[in-house]
């Protein structure tokens, strides 16, 4: 049975919620996940195509490398903490991120380091010897101002998920839009039968003069 504190009334429609910090979870892990378990299918589809086709459309443009987790000392990736916000699709680049700081806590250096996967999502190594590649200037070089667009793509995709993340939980803004509109259909009908009852006694009043002025013209 549903909890009256999880079901609310939107409009003409009640909303169930279910379990607010569960769907909360869900939204974040995968977005619209939280919608589609609460059955808000339209928005749940809705924000899995916009937000996904922004990230994935970031994510080409910077070359599969703007999206990386990383601490060391003149890398410190800030942009991650937004970008993590689409949960699930940016966790690679978390666990790359704390395997590599593990790694060179051991004493192995960022240029020996091999990273899973291929170095999917991993964070580029960023050697202090000038004649060593910089991998973040070899991106650039690469990928042009698309490494940038790309970078602000995943960042903007994360932010709109949490927004998406607070409708799972709150639900969404309770505006009494068919009450405002019952209310001026109400208020049209009253205008609508006094009018139509000004008729009336007009019609009323000139049938009684007629009636009345009638015995005198036979007269």
């Amino acid at each position: 049975m549903a909890s009256s504190a999880n079901v609310i009334q939107v409009d003409t429609e009640r909303i169930d919620l279910k379990n607010r910090s569960l769907a909360a979870f869900l939204a974040w892990l995968v977005p619209g996940a939280g919608h589609f378990y609460q059955g808000r299918h339209t928005k749940g589809s809705l924000y899995l195509v916009c937000i996904m086709t922004t990230w994935m459309l970031g994510f080409a443009l910077g070359g599969g490398h703007v999206v990386y987790a990383s601490w060391q000392p003149g890398d410190r990736r800030w942009h991650y903490i937004l970008q993590a916000g689409v949960g699930a699709a940016a966790l690679p680049a978390l666990i790359q991120g704390n395997r590599m700081r593990k790694m060179t806590d051991k004493g192995v250096t960022s240029r020996s380091y091999e990273p899973m996967w291929g170095g999917f999502m991993a964070p580029p190594h960023r050697p202090v010897i000038e004649d060593r590649t910089d991998e973040v200037s070899a991106w650039y070089a690469t990928y042009g101002a698309g490494y940038e667009m790309g970078t602000w793509y995943t960042m903007i995709a994360g932010l709109l998920n949490i927004l998406v993340i607070y409708d799972a939980y709150a639900g969404p803004l309770a505006v009494p839009i068919s009450g405002r509109k019952k209310k001026d259909d109400d208020d049209s009908e009253q205008q609508a039968d006094s009018e139509q009852q000004a008729a009336g006694e007009s019609d009323s009043g000139a049938a009684a003069a007629s009636s009345a002025s009638t015995p005198e013209a036979k007269s």
